[in-house]
């Protein structure tokens, strides 16, 4: 275990106090839209797009924020219902976390149909294009997902193996040692470590798990108890992020004249099929629906939704209209 490396990154670029900071996620966000708006704007020059050069602003604006909302209430309803149903105004607590992918890429569809009805341009159109640069917004949400030490994998001892300290949140945590965490707490305790042996290791505080980014004596003392795991948010990232980008950047060259539709049937199916094979990896922190994660489970719609899509660039063909 000793020769695994140790997840002791920050979730903070700056800091300015235990909750307020310029975060790696935040950073991912931005990161996103701005390769959207260039990309997208490319595409108009080229001629990939019945957009206009002064519509762009607005339009990646006002679908960055449907993204957003989209992903927050698709964590809600998909991943945390009785919670959110319970206490609708959690969806505000948005330093707390929690965003869905399947959610934010709804988010985008409902936006594109009602901006693609006000502006009389194709929708399949406009959403061929944007789902050709959404992988990299995946992309950069996965390197953030591993950045923060969160959504990790599955138990496995291969070489690039990572132990996350994240890992102790979990109430029926188990070392490979059979220790719980309060084995853990009571080694971090007989170290004469500055903790309270009275306070659980989990939910209550994070002194651990922001000790492990410093702490060697913390550092020496979690190899020992933490599980080796797959850093499966860095799969997901190849995957649904610079995998599909590369294939939809392909298909997209094929020019103006390419039927609607096509490009988001295949960003559907591909998404759908990188996320059911990286969830194989994934720790399914959720738990199932029938044999399935919940991830799994939610992507198998979308393969249905790809295949009306690409049906409809054949059943009703449409090009740009420049």
């Amino acid at each position: 275990m000793i020769g695994y490396y140790l997840h002791d990154l920050s979730p903070f670029i700056i800091r300015f106090s235990d909750s307020i900071g310029l975060r790696w996620y935040g950073l991912a966000y931005i990161a996103a839209f701005l390769a959207a708006y260039f990309l997208i704007k490319k595409f108009v020059r080229l001629g990939y797009s019945e957009l206009k050069q002064d519509q762009l602003q607005d339009f990646i604006t006002y679908g960055a924020i449907s993204t957003m909302v989209g992903g927050r209430l698709g964590y809600m309803l998909l991943y945390n219902t009785n919670e959110f149903l319970s206490n609708p105004i959690i969806f505000f607590h948005f330093l707390d976390g929690g965003m869905a992918s399947h959610g934010g890429i709804f988010g985008l569809v409902v936006y594109t149909f009602i901006y693609s009805r006000k502006y009389k341009v194709g929708w399949r159109g406009i959403g061929d294009n944007l789902c050709t640069v959404a992988p990299l917004g995946l992309f950069f949400g996965r390197i953030a997902n591993f950045i923060n030490g969160e959504l990790y994998g599955r138990k496995t001892d291969v070489p690039w193996a990572v132990q996350f300290p994240d890992e102790i949140r979990d109430p029926n945590f188990i070392s490979p040692n059979n220790l719980n965490r309060v084995d853990l707490r009571d080694s971090l305790v007989n170290q004469n470590l500055d903790y309270n042996s009275s306070n659980p290791l989990v939910g209550e505080n994070n002194v651990v798990i922001e000790a492990s980014r410093h702490n060697e004596e913390v550092q020496t003392i979690l190899k020992e108890y933490l599980n080796a795991r797959h850093p499966s948010q860095i799969y997901q990232a190849l995957l649904e992020g610079l995998a599909l980008f590369a294939i939809l950047m392909i298909i997209r060259k094929k020019g103006a004249q390419l039927s609607h539709g096509i490009l988001t049937g295949t960003f559907f199916i591909g998404y759908a099929i990188f996320r059911i094979l990286g969830e194989c990896f994934r720790e399914p922190s959720d738990g199932y629906i029938a044999f399935l994660t919940r991830g799994q489970f939610f992507s198998t719609f979308m393969i249905l939704i790809g295949i009306v899509f690409i049906g409809s660039a054949y059943i009703w063909p449409r090009t740009n209209k420049l």
